[in-house]
């Protein structure tokens, strides 16, 4: 099996722009203008998230799922979860909690501007997100209070709640994982999400994905191929369309969709089986697909980093000019510059000195307890009479 597609790379690219677009709007510019207002009345970035949880439901299953499936009994199965999960902690927490870290020491030592937030609630939201809780937490003080610069990673506290449930769900599911899962994503479709609780725990889309990777193994999904994207104007349309589709549905402009969330999740599993196919159907024309591969490698990071680049940005800018300056939408273009030149210089060292050193080491780790696992079943097998 092929380790990586490009155009699931892609896709990874326009989810993170999509967030990191989204929450542009009062965490970098702390101001609002007529021109603002109205491209995010009619820009629902967060929906980016979903696209990243159907990515990571696909990707995911496509390796563990037929792995479990191969365990040969419960010893061997939790063998191969354990090294699932070894893996995903050297690839995630590593530069999960530099970033936690930093977020922490920022808004005790460089919060002049009080961007970060105060000190409370970041240490509640860091210790949240330090154990995979942090969607309940945000769900808990949701319109209440900040919950702290860290909040973004109630996402990715859901994706490792995600990564603990999945191998417990093809265990018990005992050969029909498929019904199993479309009973959890199918009754998700019709919730109203009107709660914050209900909106931070929707695993419809990551679930989503895990149904497109047991599809995959059949003959039936090639029949459903796009071939038609394979001409670069339809491509490039598709893309158009259902990412802005994708934008559109989440717009604070358009609340009168019901069911808005059902919509995002099936465009962004619709997004993730074209790009399944690995035929290059996006990034066309050809010449953004180098900086759209670089993106979306760098996803994580970037995903990770954006929010402190923005209060970054706020921070100096402050320090910078004269005491009781008013910041507003002339300083737009000079906030926008400094934001993105912190997030591509800092997202692309945490890739260089943190995820990808750490990644193979995990790797490295991952495959040495595979290999005694596996040493072990053969010296029981050899020792065990005929």
């Amino acid at each position: 099996m092929k380790k990586r597609i490009d155009d699931i790379e892609v896709l990874r690219a326009f989810a993170v722009i999509l967030v990191i677009v989204e929450h542009m709007h009062f965490n970098l510019f702390a101001w609002n203008t007529p021109a603002l207002e109205s491209f995010y009345r009619y820009f629902g970035g967060w929906t980016g998230v979903d696209l990243f949880f159907a990515i990571s439901g696909f990707v995911i299953a496509r390796d563990l799922v037929p792995r479990l499936r191969g365990a040969g009994d419960r010893q061997a199965y939790v063998g191969v979860t354990l090294v699932f999960w070894v893996r995903r902690c050297w690839r995630l927490l590593p530069s999960a909690w530099t970033w936690l870290a930093i977020i922490l020491l920022a808004s005790v030592f460089f919060n002049r501007s009080g961007a970060w937030g105060s000190v409370t609630n970041n240490v509640e939201m860091v210790v949240a997100a330090a154990l995979q809780i942090a969607n309940f937490h945000v769900a808990r003080v949701f319109g209440e209070a900040f919950s702290g610069a860290a909040f973004v990673y109630w996402s990715l506290s859901l994706e490792e709640q995600f990564y603990l449930l999945l191998p417990l769900l093809v265990f018990v599911s005992r050969g029909k994982l498929p019904l199993l899962l479309a009973a959890l994503v199918i009754p998700q479709l019709f919730l109203q999400r009107d709660t914050a609780l209900l909106a931070l725990v929707r695993t419809d889309a990551l679930f989503l994905g895990v149904l497109l990777a047991l599809w995959q193994q059949y003959p039936s999904y090639r029949l459903f191929r796009p071939r038609f994207l394979r001409h670069p104007a339809a491509s490039v349309a598709a893309v158009l369309l259902l990412v802005g589709a994708l934008a559109l549905v989440g717009a604070p402009g358009l609340e009168i969709i019901e069911y808005r969330y059902a919509l995002v999740t099936c465009l962004a599993g619709l997004l993730v089986f074209i790009a399944s196919h690995d035929q290059d159907y996006f990034a066309r024309p050809r010449w953004l697909r180098a900086p759209l591969l670089w993106v979306g490698t760098r996803s994580y990071a970037l995903y990770l980093i954006h929010i402190p680049s923005y209060f970054l940005t706020r921070e100096i800018w402050l320090r910078l000019e004269p005491a009781g300056t008013r910041f507003n939408a002339a300083y737009t273009w000079e906030f926008l510059a400094t934001a993105l030149v912190l997030l591509l210089a800092l997202s692309e060292l945490n890739y260089r000195v943190l995820e990808v050193p750490l990644r193979r080491r995990g790797v490295a780790i991952a495959q040495k307890m595979e290999t005694r696992r596996l040493a072990a079943r053969a010296a029981a097998a050899a020792s065990s009479p005929v």
